[in-house]
């Protein structure tokens, strides 16, 4: 019998069937795709009223491949979102199948509308582009619906401004010195030398630095004023054991390094499997040794053998990221477009972030070996930063810790929150040992709450666990000690304060070598 061999196309027909994109169409494909991923997780963070990573995290990922031009996309997306929205509504063109890749459909129709609209290749542009007109008719109605005659009324009548600020970059000077860097970036920009953090470089507005050789090599971090005064406000000495608790993204983590001059150890604890990724990829740029651990920090033991001679501790748990929204973008939001940013589920989520804040710092209190613990957070709220140490005070006044004065001639301090708080005169909290900075006048909205324990301060005689060696008289002035000087203590603790939330899941070391 004979056997017959089916024709095979030739790679010719292949082609002319699906012809290869040219680099151009290639980036413009891929950019959308990556713009589309993007602002899918800002918008499905914003509806829930989550926190996620900012716009410019998430697009300077390593995943995505071009970057500026998908953070433009991004950003003039939703910029024009609200417009965007009224016009697929008032076409009437999407089916089920677009529906479910809206945040496509919102970058293609952007690009269509209103951005240079080249290289249109691709299902979701084919479609849309073939309903110009449709999108184009629905635009026109909605400047007479809103009795408006151009694009830009529409945009000021949906969107804030945005802030423009200076653009700070930090000098990894595990890598390089900050004069080398001076000398290497004032080859293209007006850079200056900042008055507050030795490694902090000041650069004009909207410099766009993303793809420079030093940030990519890791010899410069990009990296806001107020972030960078954090790790610096802690101040680690060379040698010493720190412990980030919080550490994700990772640039706070690599400074605590970098300050140390590469001696010592840096522990650096993360939850989330997502952000420990990037935390792993920040950690590998700057060249830095540092153990990165998959775990929630209150399930760590204190008395454990890899935390008990950790000496400082960097606590930047979770929050609101209220005083950040400029830079994170998040002014473009629908939820703050609408003006939904103080509503009932905001005041709910807040309490829920001080709850947890307030256990992170008990908890970093426990550790035996430390001397200084850095509290902060990138929110505006009282509830988050004043109210969660002034609720803390007394138990840290019990370890032997006072507060401290990071940056004492930085002039913004903390809000006054003394009424009905009593507590020795030499543990007193004092509004000028906070720090803040403005959302506004500062372009960050960042807090920082300094402690430190005193040289030789032992636990507070009335909360010692064990007093069964000493003598009946030492016992009976321990006792009055207490009932004179901690009227607050007591009752704190006998509240709860030292209840942990500890969890059974154990910690794995990821290696990054």
């Amino acid at each position: 019998m004979a056997r017959f061999k089916a024709k095979q196309p030739s790679s010719g027909a292949a082609e002319k069937k699906k012809p290869r994109m040219s680099n151009a169409e290639r980036s413009a494909y891929f950019s959308r795709r990556d713009a589309a991923k993007v602002l899918r997780s800002v918008l499905q963070g914003d509806a829930h009223r989550r926190a996620v990573a900012s716009i410019k995290s998430l697009v300077y990922s390593p995943s995505i491949k071009n970057k500026k031009a998908t953070f433009a996309l991004v950003c003039q997306t939703l910029k024009h979102l609200p417009i965007i929205k009224d016009v697929l509504e008032g076409a009437n063109i999407l089916n089920s199948r677009w529906k479910r890749q809206v945040e496509l459909v919102y970058i293609i129709t952007y690009d269509i509308l209103f951005g240079q609209e080249i290289s249109f290749v691709g299902e979701a542009e084919k479609f849309l582009l073939q309903r110009k007109a449709s999108l184009q008719s629905a635009l026109a109605r909605l400047l007479v619906r809103k009795k408006m005659k151009r694009i830009e009324d529409l945009l000021d009548h949906y969107q804030t401004p945005d802030v423009s600020k200076p653009r700070y970059v930090r000098v990894n000077t595990l890598k390089l010195d900050v004069d080398s860097a001076l000398i290497e970036l004032r080859k293209q920009y007006m850079v200056e030398k900042d008055d507050l953090v030795p490694d902090l470089l000041k650069l004009p507005p909207k410099c766009d630095l993303h793809d420079h050789p030093l940030v990519m090599n890791g010899s410069v971090f990009m990296q806001g004023k107020a972030s960078s005064m954090v790790a610096a406000a802690l101040d680690p000495e060379p040698g010493w054991e720190v412990l980030d608790a919080c550490a994700a993204p990772g640039n706070k983590t690599v400074h605590l390094a970098a300050l140390m001059r590469g001696k010592g150890k840096v522990i650096a604890c993360e939850l989330n499997k997502e952000r420990i990724k990037r935390l792993a990829d920040t950690v590998r740029l700057s060249g830095a040794y540092i153990e990165v651990f998959h775990s929630d920090f209150l399930s760590l033991d204190p008395k454990d053998p890899p935390y008990s001679k950790v000496r400082a501790i960097l606590l930047d748990p979770s929050c609101s990221g209220s005083g950040t929204v400029a830079e994170r973008l998040d002014h473009l939001l629908p939820s703050h477009a609408a003006g939904l940013s103080a509503n009932v589920d905001e005041t709910e989520r807040l309490t829920k972030l001080a709850s947890f804040q307030k256990k992170a710092l008990t908890h970093a209190l426990c550790f035996p070996q430390a001397e200084r613990i850095v509290y902060s957070t990138c929110s505006i709220h009282q509830i988050e930063n004043e109210d969660v140490v002034k609720s803390i005070l007394p138990l840290a006044a019990s370890h032997g810790f006072r507060l401290a004065t990071p940056f004492p001639q930085w002039h913004r301090r903390g809000l006054p929150v003394l009424e009905g708080f009593k507590i020795p005169l030499r543990y007193c909290f004092v509004v000028e040992h906070l720090l803040r900075t403005d959302p506004v006048e500062d372009k960050e909205g960042f807090f920082i709450a300094l402690f430190i324990k005193e040289e030789g301060s032992v636990i507070h005689p009335s909360l010692s666990p064990d007093s069964s060696h000493l003598s009946r008289v030492e016992r009976t002035k321990r006792k009055n000690l207490s009932k004179k000087e901690a009227r607050i203590i007591m009752p704190t603790l006998f509240g709860g304060m030292f209840k942990m939330f500890l969890y059974s899941k154990p910690c794995f070391r990821v290696d990054l070598k």
